[in-house]
């Protein structure tokens, strides 16, 4: 509910700390499940029994290609959308320059993908062709009562609950600009607003049955137009140089190459949902 950006600093510091816990976590959990990995598991003894699995699936693969993997860039794409809360952290920077904010983008970029990565390749060392689109799910079934797991759920709560203000506050900020243009601030369509976005959120993680899927489509459609398209478009617009100098080709191969990816990938996870039923 705040009207300024600069307090949840605080909290997303804290978020991080908590991501990084389970990261480590995955990391270390990687030489706790035998790989087969065995069925019917109730309890850790239970590892003792016949895989459902042969050797050759604990063979580490460079790329698997099928169906899923038009979740992949829709993914990436969704994780990396950051750079909305550019503007705002911008303007409350401490002597804010083009400098200063690019090294917070640099650090931010850095540390993100750095825990994207290594969760994904020790969750996916762990669990090989069986990795779950949520990590915990894995865990929760072959390490159902392990202490650090439980401990791990309750930091991701919490870290999802200090990292949804951050992606919340430019969306509320756009639509009060869009529908109420530049009047006065009023805390009324402030807290309206807050709650009507925060109500659509909530119902979505309820009746979603796999956040596979909404990172798949809002991936695919409009976080590939911030990340690609809407970009290029506006340096085309807002540039002086002419089309055939080298930062405008490269903003017109940023738009074309969003606008492919895009397309692609929703018309796959479309396809891979009227395949499935």
């Amino acid at each position: 509910m705040l009207p300024k950006i600069g307090f949840l600093g605080y909290t997303s510091s804290l978020a991080f700390i908590f991501m990084l816990y389970f990261t480590v976590v995955v990391v270390v959990k990687k030489w706790s499940i035998p790989c087969p990995l065995p069925h019917n598991v109730t309890m850790l003894s239970d590892f003792k029994k016949i895989s459902n699995v042969s050797d050759s699936e604990c063979t580490p693969k460079l790329f698997i290609l099928n169906v899923k993997s038009a979740y992949a860039i829709p993914t990436l794409a969704f994780s990396f959308l950051c750079h909305t809360a550019i503007l705002p952290i911008y303007s409350e920077l401490e002597r804010p320059t083009k400098a200063r904010m690019q090294k917070v983008a640099n650090i931010s970029i850095c540390l993100s993908f750095l825990l994207y990565f290594t969760s994904a390749l020790f969750g996916y060392l762990t669990f090989y062709g069986h990795v779950a689109s949520e990590l915990l799910l894995g865990y929760g079934r072959y390490l159902p009562r392990d202490i650090m797991v439980m401990t791990v759920r309750l930091a991701i709560l919490v870290s999802v609950v200090l990292t949804v203000p951050l992606i919340h506050f430019p969306a509320r900020k756009a639509v009060m600009i869009l529908l109420y243009g530049g009047r006065h601030f009023s805390w009324l369509t402030h807290i309206v607003s807050a709650l009507i976005i925060l109500s659509v959120v909530l119902m979505l993680a309820i009746f979603v049955p796999d956040i596979r899927n909404v990172f798949g489509v809002v991936g695919s459609t409009m976080s590939s137009c911030l990340l690609f398209v809407f970009p290029g478009i506006f340096y085309l617009k807002i540039s002086s140089q002419p089309l055939k100098s080298t930062d405008s080709i490269g903003a017109m191969f940023l738009v074309v190459f969003g606008l492919i990816m895009g397309v692609t990938s929703l018309s796959v996870i479309i396809f891979s949902w009227v395949f499935s039923s």
